[in-house]
């Protein structure tokens, strides 16, 4: 071979090499998440019972005859919890269907007092619904990043009891004060490749169950509980094994859970099959009936134990998805600004309470309850409620500034007393610290000029056209005022003086 041809050959020969590598090389596993998420329905009563719902009663304090499984006792259905599985379905745009039955799932578990749980397993209330999510994400988590997962259905459901182990005389004691309550089974399709992304999808979840009223959604207290279902693979390879990772309640723990930062999983039993449940139909139960219209149901059922679909749809309240596109539109924030409110309890109300009562634009309020409040809140772990600056206090200081009775800086130092001292007020702490704006033009020329006379260097520098050395001569005439200087002014004057 000559050597022009050896020459035109290599990049040929290295291209098929990169090629055959790239296909031949192992390619980076990615994860697959499906998630069963169990939302206890915020009503009174049980969803068969009459029994009262209620967090921390005294153990077996709310149990009926029927919670407790005894001989003869029937279920009666919960209409409110119908409404409620109806609503939430309608939110997440599932299909609501009109007759839908009742199962019977057999499993011992010692809180269980029947043996099995009522279930809708054949035909459940509703199903083929979407939930769209969002993250923030990129390499500065400032990206908004949205993506959605399918709902496969919800279903209706009972709880079981609590078990409390005392490892101590090795005894396990049960609580049936929660047999029988009602619960959303809501089954998501594994679109989910990360814990990131579920915890958002979770999150969301919540966000939208509290705004229905369907679920209060508090997950230190088990009405919002996950399992998860995760596999990976390599991409173009079937699913590898699925793993579930039971009862997790909260959404950090679920991201870590699905991450396995410990990097391992511990397996404690097999996943049991239909067979294994031995389903059944529920023979104390008819069939459950949503109609379209009050017209379409039988005259000789009464109103109230009727659930009519149109009726739902009109109660339906505005969800996190629409109201941070209602944000964005009318206060002309970014995308991740409204996510970052909508995703804070009670942050939209404050930011908007702010809005009304101030005379600093949207963006400038944004940049206050997104920055400032939010990080001493987290830094404090407090809720938007806990606050010690209420959105009047936070209005009247923006109101200071956008006057032009204080400077950007010592606005925020007299936030940072009214997170310290909630009793006084905006304008009591600016004259208690002599805080307010120098009006004084000639005071400002003087320090202006000591602060040229005293830095040559930087003078000849600005002069030789590095104007971004006058931003720290407008610094050093801010620290001789304390911060009380108008900045404009100072920029004029410094300009000025070393033009």
């Amino acid at each position: 071979m000559s050597s022009q041809l050896l020459l035109w050959s290599l990049p040929i020969i290295l291209l098929i090499h990169l090629i055959i590598c790239a296909y031949s090389a192992p390619k980076e596993l990615v994860g697959v998440v499906g998630l069963e998420v169990h939302a206890q329905i915020q009503s009174i009563t049980k969803l068969f019972s009459g029994s009262q719902v209620r967090f921390q009663a005294p153990p077996n304090s709310l149990v009926s005859f029927f919670d407790a499984s005894l001989p003869g006792t029937l279920p009666v259905l919960n209409r409110r919890c119908v409404e409620a599985a109806v609503m939430t379905g309608l939110a997440l745009d599932c299909v609501i269907n009109r007759k839908s039955l009742f199962d019977r799932k057999h499993y011992f578990y010692a809180d269980l007092p029947a043996g099995y749980q009522i279930t809708q397993q054949r035909r459940p209330i509703a199903v083929d619904g979407t939930l769209t999510y969002s993250h923030l994400g990129g390499t500065r988590r400032n990206t908004l990043i949205t993506k959605s997962v399918r709902i496969k259905q919800i279903q209706l459901e009972q709880d079981s009891g609590k078990s409390l182990h005392d490892d101590r005389r090795g005894q396990t004691l049960i609580d049936l004060n929660r047999a029988g309550v009602g619960l959303m089974e809501l089954v998501m399709e594994p679109d989910m490749s990360c814990g990131e992304e579920a915890a958002a999808a979770v999150r969301e979840l919540q966000l939208i169950l509290q705004a229905l009223g369907t679920c209060q959604g508090h997950m230190d207290e088990g009405q919002l509980r996950v399992d998860a279902n995760v596999s990976v693979h390599r991409p173009g390879d079937p699913w590898g094994v699925r793993t579930e990772v039971k009862n997790i309640n909260s959404g950090r723990n679920l991201a870590r859970a699905i991450g396995y930062t410990t990097k391992h999983t511990l397996p404690m039993r097999d996943k049991e099959g239909l067979q294994d449940y031995r389903f059944m139909p529920e023979p104390n139960l008819p069939p459950l009936i949503v109609y379209d219209r009050p017209s379409t149901a039988p005259p000789c059922v009464h109103p109230s134990q009727v659930v009519v679909l149109e009726e739902v749809r009109a109660g339906l309240p505005e969800l996190p998805r629409a109201r941070r596109t209602r944000l964005v539109e009318s206060y002309d924030i970014l995308p991740e600004h409204s996510f970052t409110l909508v995703n804070e309890d009670g942050l939209t109300d404050y930011f908007e309470a702010v809005v009304k009562e101030t005379k600093a634009g949207p963006r400038k309020v944004i940049g206050w309850v997104n920055q400032v409040l939010l990080g001493l809140l987290h830094h404090h772990s407090l809720s938007v409620s806990q606050s010690p600056v209420t959105p009047q206090m936070l209005a009247q200081l923006l109101n200071l500034q956008e006057n032009g009775q204080i400077s950007s800086s010592v606005a925020k130092q007299v936030f940072q007393e009214l997170w310290r001292a909630p009793g006084k007020t905006a304008q009591q702490i600016i004259q208690e610290q002599d805080l307010g704006i120098v009006s004084n033009t000639t005071e400002i020329h003087r320090i202006c000029q000591k602060v040229v006379d005293s830095h040559p260097d930087q003078v000849q520098a600005i002069r030789g056209g590095n104007k971004k050395v006058l931003n720290k001569l407008m610094g050093l005439v801010q620290k001789e005022t304390k911060g009380r200087a108008d900045p404009v002014l100072v920029r004029s004057i410094l300009e000025e003086k070393t033009s």
